[in-house]
């Protein structure tokens, strides 16, 4: 037995911990802690990777582990904490798009397993943690949208997972083109709701990274379809 991997499974189970306490907290009705939570477990989740790394003992099982834990951390935690927050009052309706979110989370993981060998330098769809922070952050800062609004803001989200469209991975391989207007767009959105709400300022960085992904996407679209 690698005792080794000991530490990154271990990593990848506390994420999986921290998002049932998310869930344990919603249904108490704290609104706090349940959104800090699956942040905590989002930077959980990007330790055990490196972990593994550090260790030199990656391998499928810990893959395996991680793409589970990522699914009850990021994508059943998030969508419980959405639907008590903010459409509860849609009933049956709400239940089913807070589910979608989950859904569309499951099926996000699954590509991103099969294809881990054929994408590199961007991911392929929003990552499945970076769409649960969207929804913490928006339970954090405070912003309480009718719950159609709510409703529109899960279901895009949900979408946009297990979409087409290119977001940035951050480490510095050439995998996809960043275009300077799209992107001054999603950080003008960014920095219009951070004048409005200063303290909501998780919630204006998510919307500027998730508004800026798909606007590059849309413009390298029609770049490509104009050549």
């Amino acid at each position: 037995m690698n005792y080794r991997r000991i530490v990154p499974n271990s990593i990848s189970a506390f994420s999986l911990m921290l998002g049932l306490l998310s869930i344990f907290h919603t249904v108490a009705g704290d609104f706090f802690w349940a959104p800090v939570c699956i942040i905590l477990s989002v930077i959980a989740d990007s330790l055990d990777g490196r972990a593994a790394r550090l260790l030199r003992c990656q391998g499928d099982f810990g893959k395996e582990l991680d793409s589970l834990c990522d699914l009850g951390a990021f994508g059943v935690a998030p969508a419980v904490m959405i639907y008590y927050y903010g459409l509860k009052d849609l009933g049956l309706a709400g239940m089913v798009v807070a589910s979608l979110f989950t859904v569309f989370g499951a099926l996000r993981l699954a590509r991103f397993n099969v294809n881990t060998a054929s994408v590199h330098g961007y991911f392929q769809g929003m990552p499945i943690p970076a769409g649960a922070c969207f929804l913490a952050a928006y339970v954090l800062s405070g912003y309480r949208f009718a719950p159609l609004g709510a409703a529109a803001m899960t279901l895009v989200v949900a979408l946009i997972l297990y979409s087409e469209i290119k977001f940035p991975d951050f480490k510095g391989r050439d995998g996809m083109k960043l275009y300077p207007l799209p992107i001054a767009l999603g950080v003008a959105v960014g920095l219009f709701l951070l004048w409005q709400r200063p303290f909501a300022w998780p919630f204006a960085a998510m919307c500027a990274y998730t508004l800026g992904g798909i606007l590059n996407s849309i413009y390298a679209y029609f770049r490509k379809e104009r050549r």
